[in-house]
């Protein structure tokens, strides 16, 4: 009988032990001869996410200077009647300003609207700018900022990224800080330092509990409105590198918390797959955004 139940104790232990090495032992991210980084995600970081909740789903619509009355009115409609089976996702979309109040008036409950721009100056004598105070007097709780064609074409620094990050947060917003690399830094392997130049002002402007009104979104710049779209491990690559990041520049709170979502051509064909991978905790959608049934199956990748 003594020996019967050793050889239980025994069997019990090598269960245990074995258990203990698949949930525990680290899956290393395919690696990308073009980015020079090997991530690495364990089973845990996958379950607290999709199983414990740590970061919510997010789904982002970037209309940019697109729309009519007519089609964004059309476009309303559509993401209204849209079937969201997803059941635990945040989406925000962000029209042109022109269009904010009637878009937030019949949009969905469900759905929240995001400015895609602001101003960081109190309301006063600042021709064609829009304020921040004006957007949250408007009913708005979410402002696009830094996304590479303001970068690119309006002359904005990741300071003042950084700035108008903090300055929308002190004035109540909720942020969608965009980043990303050029095709020339891509290929001369300088995309981790370019990522490292755009987040330092904004860790060094925000204090940690303000990282709660944040979501990053990593915009490949080669790979907006190109077709061309990251492969998902090369995704999966710079978004562990982001939670690296975070981890060793501002805390592990943050890293584990924030929300690093990809843009660059995502689309109903490949929002799942990409959806799938641990440090993608949702994405910034363009042109896709503006079909509503398209924009409906990439809420829906959330499952």
């Amino acid at each position: 009988m003594a020996q019967s139940r050793s050889s239980r104790v025994l069997l019990l232990a090598a269960v245990a032990l074995l258990s203990a090495r698949f949930f525990l032992t680290p899956t290393p991210v395919a690696t990308s001869p073009e980015l020079g980084f090997t991530g690495v995600a364990s089973t845990s970081q996958r379950l607290s996410r999709t199983c414990m909740g740590a970061r919510k789903f997010f789904v982002g619509g970037n209309w940019k200077a697109n729309g009519s009355p007519e089609s964004v009115k059309q476009l309303v409609a559509d993401l209204n009647a849209g079937q969201v089976t997803a059941k635990d996702v945040e989406v925000v979309v962000s029209p042109s300003f022109i269009y904010l109040n009637e878009v937030k008036a019949a949009l969905r409950p469900d759905y929240a609207v995001a400015a895609q721009n602001l101003w960081d100056k109190a309301p006063g004598a600042w021709t064609g700018e829009t304020p921040a105070a004006m957007l949250k007097d408007n009913g708005l709780d979410w402002v696009v900022l830094g996304h590479s064609e303001r970068r690119e074409n309006c002359g904005e620094t990741s300071q003042v990224v950084a700035d108008k990050t903090k300055f929308a947060i002190d004035n109540g917003l909720s942020t969608i800080t965009c980043i990303g690399e050029k095709l020339e830094e891509r290929e001369s392997d300088t995309t981790f330092d370019v990522l490292d130049e755009q987040m330092k002002p904004i860790a060094a402007a925000l204090s940690e509990a303000e990282w709660d009104k944040v979501v990053i979104a990593y915009e490949p710049v080669w790979a907006i409105g190109t077709g061309k779209v990251a492969s998902p491990e090369q995704a999966e690559e710079v978004h562990a590198f982001l939670r690296k990041w975070l981890a060793d520049n501002v805390s592990q709170k943050v890293s584990d918390s924030v929300r690093i979502l990809y843009g660059g051509s995502v689309n109903d064909g490949n929002c799942v797959e990409l959806g799938q991978k641990p440090n993608i905790d949702g994405f910034l959608v363009g042109g896709a955004s503006l079909n509503g049934a398209s924009f409906t199956t990439i809420v829906n990748a959330a499952q």
